[in-house]
């Protein structure tokens, strides 16, 4: 059995609401005694106090990739900040066998008077690298970072796609024996992404051993065979990375009978009000229903009851496979099909002329934006629906899952070679 790099006992983290984080610089200690005067307190102690993170135990032996997922505020950055010693438990206790490199967020460290070559040389003593480290690897990270024609300018005439990329670059040249790591395949553009989830899969690979934090089910599931599911600070599931992202994509409502309550939904971000409050499936006869055929229409009513007028909403359903991995997306700004302003409580209607899905559950995320305010509200995987075999072509033959997920008609026939 394979030595533990990280053990986790018993672990939890307690915030005051209202204070800040102590990290012991002197810099926040005389912030603190000048805003101490100033500073007003109301409720009982009890009801100042949250708990990011409650008895949270597990163990990573060496060599091994563990996925941590969950909900947006469940406390899986907390986590990483306390394993890598960034902030203190309140209780438990973390031990770490192996030199540590933390990824948590891209960028940290960088100064925009300097330039993209200073830079490197500059994160990389942050992130732990030795200067021979750093020059051993500096063509790698620029080449990796695209950004070589700007090397020798200060970072902050780069655009913010230039400046992630050069962060992550740095960043995932770094070899330590423990690699810990928040959310760094949602940086930059689509291409970059690919390119960092493939960097990810080379570290896994290398027998390091990572603790990775993301909402990509698909990398994740990619990436790690073994995961731990966060909910309310508290361990939910832990094991096999395939049940235990099915246990988290079981957050979707599930209802017989299409109708999904979504103004407390967990799955919608903390930042965000909610706007989108209710939705409802539909056959093309008006019925509501949460079971359809391959080839059936489905109507998606999606009732949304905004704070201020939408001028330029745009809606955007998307569709998942019961792992979560994105199938297909719907919008109206697609098709060039205007919504007009929203004011006030409306319901908006969507209807697909047909699923083109094999049999299976799958799942529905709503996200809607403003083109001039930017986003308003998004739930991912909130809404459950079952496709069911269905003789559409006339045939009797079934379509299994593993076929795969959509059902595409085709023309056959025979030819002389």
């Amino acid at each position: 059995m394979a030595a533990v790099a990280i053990r986790a006992e018993g672990l939890g983290k307690r915030y005051e609401l209202g204070e800040r984080e102590s990290y012991g610089t002197l810099r926040d200690t005389l912030a603190r005694a000048v805003r101490a005067p100033l500073r007003r307190t109301t409720g009982s102690p009890e009801s100042r106090q949250f708990w990011a993170l409650r008895d949270v135990s597990f163990e990573l032996p060496h060599g091994e990739v563990l996925a941590v997922i969950g909900r947006n505020g469940a406390g899986k950055s907390t986590l990483l900040k306390v394993v890598s010693r960034i902030t203190h438990p309140t209780t438990g206790r973390v031990e770490i066998q192996g030199r540590v490199g933390s990824l948590l967020e891209v960028g940290t460290g960088f100064s925009p008077e300097l330039t993209g070559r200073e830079n490197v040389f500059l994160n990389g003593a942050i992130l732990g690298m030795r200067k021979a480290e750093i020059k051993r690897k500096f063509d790698e990270i620029v080449a990796f970072a695209e950004v070589d024609r700007f090397l020798d300018t200060p970072v902050k005439r780069y655009s913010s796609g230039m400046y992630v990329r050069l962060a992550f670059a740095v960043a995932a040249h770094l070899e330590p024996e423990i690699l810990l790591v928040d959310e760094v395949l949602a940086v930059g553009d689509v291409a970059f992404q690919r390119k960092c989830l493939g960097k990810m899969q080379e570290v896994t690979k290398s027998g390091r051993t990572v603790l990775f934090v993301s909402h990509n089910m698909a990398a994740v599931q990619q990436l790690c065979r073994r995961s731990l599911l966060v909910s309310a600070g508290t361990v939910e599931a832990f094991g096999p990375t395939e049940d235990v992202v099915a246990t988290y994509l079981s957050d979707a409502v599930t209802s017989a009978d299409g109708e999904f309550d979504l103004s407390g939904h967990p799955a919608r971000p903390p930042r965000l009000a909610p706007v989108i409050r209710h939705l409802t499936l539909r056959d093309d006869d008006g019925a509501t229903t949460a079971r359809f055929g391959p080839q059936d229409a489905m109507v998606v009513d999606v009732l949304v009851d905004p704070t201020k007028p939408l001028r330029a909403p745009r809606m955007v359903l998307g569709i998942s496979d019961s792992m979560g991995r994105r199938i297909t997306s719907v919008a109206n700004f697609f098709q060039r099909e205007e919504l007009g302003e929203i004011d006030g409580r409306r319901r908006v209607r969507v209807r697909i002329p047909a699923l083109r899905l094999g049999t299976g559950r799958y799942l529905l995320s709503v996200l809607l934006h403003d083109h001039y305010d930017g986003e308003i509200d998004q739930l991912d995987d909130v809404a459950a629906f079952e496709v069911v075999w269905q003789n559409n072509f006339g045939t009797g033959e079934s379509h299994y899952p593993h076929y795969g997920p959509t059902l595409t008609g085709s023309t056959w026939c025979q030819q002389e070679a």
